[in-house]
């Protein structure tokens, strides 16, 4: 079993989107995966069509109490344990109860039978979720928009995977992901060749297609069933090719 966290303290990198993805990806190509959403707000969850979660239904309690994980949700061949605003309050308790952050690395690995590939969906924070989802993975993903902001983000994800290295050593980055590439903008076309140089290993970029993605998520379905024909999910098979290769995975089939 391989976990992967997909890690970016910034916002609108594409985390959520690109651990639903992914996941339904491989799992449709024979893995036997599982999402794990860390961030409060949900999105992973709703763009997967799951809502009404209750705090049972998350790692609250892993987070606090170190208890086991609950049984997860399955949805569209994949098995989720989903979020809510309640991790909200538990990473708050999070705070006075030592050793928390390594509670999902345990109880995650007692798992490592039932499934190939665990995907983590990270918040847009650096608080004790965030960190929680990164000394939990063997491998971090982190994706990395086009844009002046995502470079400047760097500074900060550099630093704060230095500082995880502390409670897991031999965490890495397995493969960084530029996203929101607009092609058709010099903008885009200079700080992609900027990654080029400065990030390493680099995934082929992910294009700009708002439509197509905006409206999986509204329909609360992978990309891969809600439009398999596209130009945007002919990306993602790219990068899960490219996921697999970066963590020495292979599918059943190949």
């Amino acid at each position: 079993m391989k976990v992967l966290t997909f890690f970016n303290h910034a916002g609108g990198a594409g985390k959520s989107t690109l651990t639903r993805d992914i996941g339904y990806t491989l799992s449709q190509q024979g893995l036997r995966v599982l999402l794990i959403e860390l961030d409060p707000q949900g999105n992973l969850s709703s763009w997967l069509g799951v809502f009404d979660v209750s705090g049972a239904q998350t790692v609250a309690e892993t987070a606090v109490n170190n208890a086991p994980l609950p049984q997860p949700l399955q949805v569209f061949g994949m098995h989720l344990i989903p979020s809510n605003l309640d991790l909200a309050m538990a990473e708050n308790r999070m705070t006075g109860s030592i050793g928390s952050q390594l509670n999902l690395r345990e109880r995650v690995r007692e798992w490592s039978e039932r499934y190939d590939l665990v995907l983590i969906d990270s918040p847009p924070s650096l608080g004790n979720l965030t960190v929680m989802g990164a000394v939990a993975a063997d491998h971090l993903i982190v994706p990395v928009p086009t844009r002046d902001k995502g470079l400047r983000g760097l500074k900060g994800v550099t630093s704060a995977v230095t500082s995880y290295r502390r409670l897991n050593p031999g965490l890495n980055v397995a493969l960084f992901v530029p996203t929101l590439y607009d092609a058709r903008t010099r903008h885009d076309q200079d700080n992609l060749q900027t990654m080029r140089t400065m990030l390493h290993p680099l995934a082929s970029p992910l294009r700009y297609r708002a439509a197509t993605w905006n409206d999986s998520c509204t329909a609360g379905q992978p990309l891969g069933l809600y439009a398999p024909n596209s130009e945007a999910y002919s990306d993602v098979l790219q990068l899960a090719r490219e996921v697999l290769d970066a963590i020495g995975m292979e599918v059943p089939h190949a």
